[in-house]
């Protein structure tokens, strides 16, 4: 469309159904309820019919969002295609209800209508009388877009408003899809089936020790799926052990919004959190002592493998690095028919594609093969290393079993004592009755005297286990340990591997250079080959002590 011949039949008078226009509408609701979806409906029915009602316009199908808020354009996907549809030149006129449909972020509808005026696109914003088409829409539109903002920013401050009182009531907020539990009119409801899964989990975790990863493989054998019927991952077992609310505990306050105008959730440190005991609004599915020594498991693996940041978020992060560009590989997670594959890409390559960098993306159980080479390399023979940490742990728990009871009975007791405050708090703030508070002290009390007689030698904090059964039970952990088919921890990952340089050749093929670290000194890197069609490690040999795995 030529804009200075449109504006120049305006100005004589003509109105902007008399010309011969291409003219398409969008379409907007901010919920996906039945009465939001009804207008919506409605409005793509009055568009159309209002344009082909106009014989001098040519239809063109419009475009719509469902569902989505109008502070950003960023989600709204039928906005962006319309976006690019005006850049290919497929109509010339828009019609849309009114400026806060379009986008009620002020820079938004400015920029946005600036651009389509610059590719010989006009809008109609119908509620507003705004037609940016004509030579003084754009203070109009201002005026408009900043008061639709404003808007916005009153209702987010609403909104966060009724999140903190809703907080100060004891009431559950976020998300409705809390494994274990659903949502009962703010407060939680024990879903049997998937709460004895939960308690499975903590009792791998705690009792058996299981590292995260091989949790998630063996709930995955067993057929359990997740909350979106996808396999457990790394992080749905993270979270549900690190969640409060599973030893009856509400958590609140965990994240807040940077900006009304931005897409951006800040998780809070959780020194901010607001959380206690609340067994009414938020029923356990385990006890506190089993969600303590999971949470104290985690902190003691957090320490031990120096898991902090970005860069550890899984066992090969800060292992992996393009040889051409010496960027780290980036973990991705590629969807096929046969089930999700995890990959790692070059940062350039995630950013950019092929044109960014050649070298080929790494399958995740290319390089557990590859883990599995260095550790038989090693001559850990699994049997001599099973009866080897078994010998240790012997050592190690002959030493001192009382001093270790000891200290666990001091660290319950600081607990407990601490727990009688926040129990105290509770009350005086009127979260418990007296009858309630009186009843939780007394056995807190009675605790407290046990361990305070374990304490001083009239009784014995720690029963001792029959020495078969307890060689037994650790024999079958360690061997649960030499089970890598559900993947490596970080530890051994970082005992086995310094960095992996990888690198494209020519034709169909890749290499990786493969740093291992298996003893104190340096050592000369080996030389891996992969080739990409037919897809296999080159000289990665199988090894008859984990022939299986291999």
């Amino acid at each position: 469309m030529d804009l200075y011949a449109v504006r120049n039949e305006l100005s004589q008078g003509r109105t902007v159904f008399e010309l011969p226009l291409r003219v398409t509408y969008y379409a907007r609701v901010s919920s996906s309820s039945d009465e939001q979806l009804h207008s919506l409906a409605a409005q793509a029915d009055y568009y159309q019919e209002l344009i082909a009602a106009n014989a001098k316009w040519q239809y063109v199908a419009g475009y719509i969002d469902e569902g989505l808020s109008g502070t950003s354009v960023k989600k709204r996907r039928s906005f962006l295609r319309m976006m690019e549809d005006a850049r290919d030149g497929r109509f010339d006129f828009i019609i849309t209800k009114e400026v806060s449909r379009f986008a009620r972020n002020t820079l938004d509808s400015i920029r946005f209508t600036q651009e389509l005026l610059s590719l010989g696109v006009g809008v109609l914003f119908q509620s507003d009388h705004i037609n940016t088409l004509l030579p003084d829409s754009e203070l109009r539109l201002t005026i408009m877009a900043s008061v639709a903002q404003d808007e916005v920013r009153k209702t987010s401050e609403r909104v966060r408003f009724g999140f903190k009182r809703a907080i100060e009531k004891g009431v559950v907020l976020g998300s409705d899809r809390i494994w274990g539990y659903r949502k009962d009119q703010g407060r939680l409801v024990i879903v049997a089936e998937e709460a004895e899964l939960v308690r499975r989990i903590f009792t791998m975790f705690a009792l058996e020790r299981l590292g995260i990863r091989r949790i998630a493989a063996r709930l995955n054998e067993d057929g359990y799926r997740n909350s979106n019927g996808r396999e457990f991952g790394f992080s749905s077992i993270a979270g549900i052990l690190a969640n409060p609310k599973y030893k009856g505990w509400y958590c609140g306050n965990k994240t807040r919004k940077v900006d009304y105008k931005l897409d951006m959730v800040k998780r809070l440190d959780p020194s901010q959190w607001v959380m206690y005991e609340d067994h009414e609004s938020v029923p356990p599915i385990v006890s506190e002592e089993l969600w303590q020594a999971a949470a104290e498991l985690r902190e003691q693996r957090s320490r031990q493998y120096g898991k902090s940041g970005a860069n550890q978020r899984y066992p090969l992060s800060g292992k992996l690095f393009c040889a051409e560009h010496g960027v780290p590989f980036y973990r991705a997670v590629y969807k096929y028919a046969s089930g999700d594959k995890e990959v790692w890409q070059c940062k350039l390559y995630a950013e950019q594609g092929r044109r960014g960098c050649q070298a080929p993306v790494v399958y995740g159980e290319e390089l557990t093969r590859i883990l599995l080479y260095l550790l038989a390399r090693s001559g850990l023979e699994p049997a001599a290393l099973q009866a080897a940490l078994l010998a240790i742990y012997d050592e190690a728990g002959s030493v001192a079993p009382e001093a270790a009871a000891k200290g666990r009975a001091r660290e319950e007791l600081a607990g407990l004592r601490l727990r009688q405050d926040k129990l105290l708090d509770l009350n005086l703030a009127g979260r418990i009755g007296d009858a309630e508070f009186t009843r939780r002290n007394d056995e807190l009390n009675r605790r407290l005297e046990e361990l305070r007689q374990a304490l001083s030698g009239q009784k014995s904090a720690r029963p001792s286990d029959p020495e078969p059964e307890r060689a037994a039970d650790l024999s079958r952990l360690i061997a649960a340990e030499l089970d890598f088919s559900g993947g490596f921890e970080a530890g051994l990952v970082d005992a086995l591997l310094a960095r992996i340089e990888i690198s494209a050749k020519a034709g169909d093929e890749a290499e990786l250079l493969v740093y291992p670290r298996l003893s104190g000194e340096k050592e000369p890197p080996v030389r891996v080959g992969l080739a990409l069609k037919p897809r296999r490690l080159l000289n990665v040999p199988q090894h008859p002590y984990y022939p299986r795995q291999c």
